[in-house]
């Protein structure tokens, strides 16, 4: 199938996930890189508070909070507001 064709299955509706090996989907920028952080106990104690409260893991906890805060920098870069 060329991709005209894919095009237009697409744009007409018709699922098109049958053409596409996903085995060998690659998500860019998601590649995970550790990093090595040092907390004060209290923050720990804290986390773990947050962490049992929510039913997830601690660094569950820190990866959305970063990445919420990260998602509002980025979206007031956008509209020119302050963080």
């Amino acid at each position: 199938m060329n991709p005209e064709e894919l095009d237009k299955k697409f744009d007409s509706g018709e699922d098109v996930m049958e053409f596409f090996d996903l085995s060998t989907l690659k998500h860019p920028g998601l590649e995970v890189k550790r990093v090595n952080v040092d907390f004060p106990q209290w923050m720990v104690d804290e986390l773990d508070k947050e962490a049992q409260r929510l039913g997830i893991h601690r660094q569950a906890v820190i990866k959305t909070w970063i990445a919420q805060q990260l998602d509002q920098k980025n979206k007031s870069i956008l509209t020119h507001e302050p963080v």
